[in-house]
């Protein structure tokens, strides 16, 4: 049986189907068979609401097996660790992937309906592992946007991709590999 990926996509008119799909397809080539993984479209992507993605994401965590791997970028990796923050799940994650996430909170962005992340690690599964990765030429959320998440979750795997976009140039090997080794774990 696959081991079960689901990943959020990030804000933005378009970004399902013509951005973050890219990231998915790399994701799959480099996973293999062995995997499969669920893309939702989230509710109104041109303008993301906290309470409709959260709601949203209640919904799709509810589906998967105890160990499945969540991946969120950019918007969508901020919603879904402030989700997973607020939400008692029913079966333990595997591990969370979150790539060029903005942080929420002091040193980071304001986002009115999204609550601060400080003190995020301490709300989060305790035994699910926590993987940031961040490309060094992102010029939509900075980089130092990393820095921030590992201050408040210092056990937190920081992976800073030299060269790298906000798409990650599309290239999300580096996370496949991460991926096979918490799987392995």
């Amino acid at each position: 049986m696959p081991r079960q990926v689901l990943f959020i996509q990030g804000g933005g008119e378009g970004t399902h189907d013509h951005w973050d799909n890219k990231l998915v397809a790399s994701l799959e080539r480099d996973l293999g068979p062995d995997y499969e993984i669920g893309y939702p479209l989230m509710p109104g992507e041109d303008d993301p609401q906290y309470e409709r993605w959260k709601t949203a994401l209640e919904q799709e965590l509810a589906k998967l097996d105890a160990g499945a791997i969540l991946v969120g970028h950019s918007f969508g990796g901020t919603i879904l660790i402030s989700a997973l923050a607020e939400m008692t799940l029913a079966r333990s994650p595997g591990g969370l992937f979150m790539i060029s996430a903005p942080f929420v909170g002091k040193g980071g962005w304001s986002i009115e309906d999204i609550p601060s992340l400080s003190n995020v690690g301490a709300k989060l599964p305790t035994d699910m592992a926590v993987y940031l990765y961040h490309g060094s030429e992102d010029t939509t959320v900075s980089i130092a946007h990393v820095d921030l998440y590992k201050k408040e979750i210092p056990d937190a795997i920081v992976r800073r991709l030299a060269g790298r976009d906000h798409q990650l140039n599309d290239d999300l090997s580096d996370v496949a590999a991460d991926i096979r080794r918490c799987a392995k774990s």
